[in-house]
């Protein structure tokens, strides 16, 4: 994998969001920037130009000079504190991103003659702020545009990526859509819940929560879950799911993750055979309860033929 640093940039007035916190802003339950930060957390150090505030993993902190400056001044100032040959650009707005559009724009901007790479919109257009660069070139272009314009101060990002020898991909609508007005925060919020992602989303917001790096057959967990609602009584799904994950913390204690998903897949295997046994008792009995209520097939009763002939 290619190694890299990233700079987010999020210390933009938010004047569309009334002034708003926008990379606090909360999407699906998660601040806007730590869902951000969850798409790159392969990188080698993490550049935030902003205020500071707290996040869901340890982050190095700048601001532009002067506050307020811009993209292209804020750029600058991350990339001051940056070492690596590869760097990764986003704003702290992107609610949908990806490590995949990660990885895809780290993979164009190695590609032989390019300096870098970019996402690009459904209607075609540049997105410099999804994007990678190799450092040497950017460094170097930037240094040239604040010599010819006294500084970065206020500059748009264009002037960068017109010097650029950049690719561009198309990462589909998700990976660029930023959120800039309430009504596109309303419209993230709206857009998790489709039926589909919601349970992903549930799912990597509770890890990110509660620090869980651990990738698990949810489908294994749910069918486990019906299990023991359908087999046992309706209360045992949670509580079985719990008691699976217990187990499995108990029994990979100091392992990696790939071992604890292991011990989470076997946990759930056992309890499901387990609660598809209670389901099998239960039914066997149904069954004997109804030939004693109505006797063997055909419903004779046992003495019937001798019904009435005073045999004892």
């Amino acid at each position: 994998m290619t190694a890299y640093d990233v700079i987010v940039l999020a210390g933009g007035a938010a004047k569309r969001l009334g002034g708003a916190d926008k990379p606090g802003v909360r999407v699906g339950g998660r601040a806007l920037l730590d869902r951000v930060l969850a798409a790159c957390d392969g990188a080698a150090r993490t550049v935030v130009v902003g205020d500071r505030r707290a996040t869901a993993r340890p982050v190095v902190w700048t601001r532009e000079v002067p506050q307020g400056g811009g993209p292209l001044a804020a750029l600058g100032a991350g990339l001051k504190l940056t070492t690596a040959e590869y760097v990764l650009v986003l704003s702290a707005d992107l609610p949908f991103l990806g490590p995949g559009t990660a990885d895809a724009l780290l993979a164009a901007a190695g590609q032989p003659g390019r300096e870098g790479a970019l996402c690009t919109d459904p209607d075609g257009r540049d997105q410099p702020l999804v994007a990678a660069y190799r450092a040497e070139p950017l460094r170097r272009e930037l240094a040239l545009i604040a010599t010819e314009h006294g500084s970065l101060a206020g500059l748009p990002l264009r002037i960068l990526t017109a010097e650029l020898e950049l690719a561009r991909i198309d990462a589909g609508p998700d990976a660029v859509f930023d959120c800039d007005t309430w009504d596109d925060i309303a419209a993230a919020r709206a857009r998790i819940r489709e039926h589909g992602a919601v349970l992903d989303e549930w799912i990597t917001s509770v890890k990110n929560e509660l620090g869980i790096e651990l990738d698990v057959d949810t489908g294994v967990l749910l069918d486990l879950a019906r299990d023991a609602a359908h087999g046992v009584a309706r209360p045992a799904a949670p509580l079985t799911t719990f008691l699976v994950g217990y187990a499995a913390a108990r029994a990979s204690a100091g392992a990696g993750p790939d071992e604890a998903a292991a011990a989470v897949a076997e946990a759930s295997r056992k309890a499901t055979a387990l609660a598809l046994r209670w389901e099998a008792e239960a039914a066997e009995a149904a069954g004997q309860g109804s030939d004693a209520a109505g006797g063997p097939a055909g419903g004779t009763k046992p003495d019937a033929g001798r019904e009435g002939t005073g045999t004892p």
